[in-house]
Parts: structure tokens; sequence; C-alpha cells
């Protein structure tokens, strides 16, 4: 796997903090958002060049999980949580940061070679729960994770895809609503 120089730096910094913690997901999350908020500080636009980089700390983040053996779909739900969180503690598109950071945790999962469309339905669940946190729309939230989740899932390939998309179809946990209508086109 092939990862970017800043996404690479993620992970050692989460293998290193999350290696022997006594619990693993709580340690994850606060070192996702400290990493988040520390970026946007050293970022002078943060609406562009720090949201791309959501993606790699991200992405970063689940793969050093998964090196010191967490639930990827726990460290992903946890991942993009603390992620908006952290987007939304400096003042960015919490929106923006809810699609970069489900499709930084998908297309983690799948060069990983796990369950993408478990992590695709963790990845929205996730970005659902940070936006009720931090008092934004739900349903918005929702919206841009799937699209962002598709998006990354459908860059991988075609059966990637319609695994992601079969999977937010059938979360329970999901608006189902909403996810429809960014699953079969009709909203972006």
């Amino acid at each position: 796997m092939v990862l970017s120089k800043l996404a690479e730096e993620v992970s050692k910094t989460v293998v290193v903090t999350i290696k022997g913690a006594d619990d693993v997901l709580s340690t994850l999350r606060t070192a996702v958002k400290n990493q988040v908020v520390g970026l946007f500080k050293d970022v002078s636009d943060v609406a562009t060049v720090g949201m791309e980089s959501v993606v790699d700390v991200v992405k970063g983040s689940v793969t050093g999980a998964s090196e010191v053996g967490a639930s990827l779909t726990d460290a992903v739900k946890n991942t993009v949580s603390s992620a908006v969180n952290g987007v939304s503690e400096v003042g960015g598109d919490v929106m923006l940061a809810a699609q970069k950071a489900a499709s930084g945790a998908v297309s983690g999962v799948a060069e990983l070679g796990g369950d993408v469309g478990g992590a695709a339905v963790s990845a929205v669940e996730g970005a659902i729960e940070a936006a009720g946190k931090v008092g934004v729309s739900t349903t918005d939230a929702a919206k841009k994770a799937t699209v962002g989740a598709v998006k990354a899932a459908d860059d991988v390939g075609d059966e990637v895809g319609k695994s992601v998309r079969d999977a937010l179809l059938s979360a329970a946990s999901l608006p189902k609503d909403v996810v429809e209508k960014v699953v079969k086109g009709g909203d972006k």
C-alpha cells in the first residue's frame, strides 16, 4: 500500500499513540482530533489544502489502527467522527469534512483489503454522530458522507462501488431516504 507522506506520518503517530492504550478507541479519537486541529493550525488556506488533507489523516489513522489490531469498522467510525469534530473546532467546513473523511476511510480500508461496505456504513455513522455533537444537520452530514464513501468506492472499482452501495442501502442505522437519493444518483 502506498500512503502519502502525511498519511504515513499520521499512521506512525497513531500506532505509537494507541499501542498499549487501555481504551484504544478513545485514544484513537483524541489522536485523530489532535492531528486534524494541528494540521489546520499549520495551513493558511483551510478551505482547500486543509480539507484535502483530511482524506490523508483519516486514511493514515485507519491504517495505523489496523496495525495495532483495532476493529476496522470501529476505527473508521471513531476516526471519521473525530476528524469532523476537529474541523468544526477550527472553524472549517463540517460538511466537506464529512465527505472527505468518509472518502479517506473507504479508500484506506480498500487498500487494506478490509470490509469496504462495513467501512462505508461506519464512516457515514461517524459523520452523523459528529454532526449531532457539533450542532449541524445530521441529514446533510449523512448525505455528504455517503457521497464521499460512494465516490471513493467507485474510484477503487465497479465491484467495490456496488458493494458499498449495497451496504449503505441495507444499513438500518442510516437514514434510508438520504442514502437512496445519493446511491441511486438523485442527489450529490
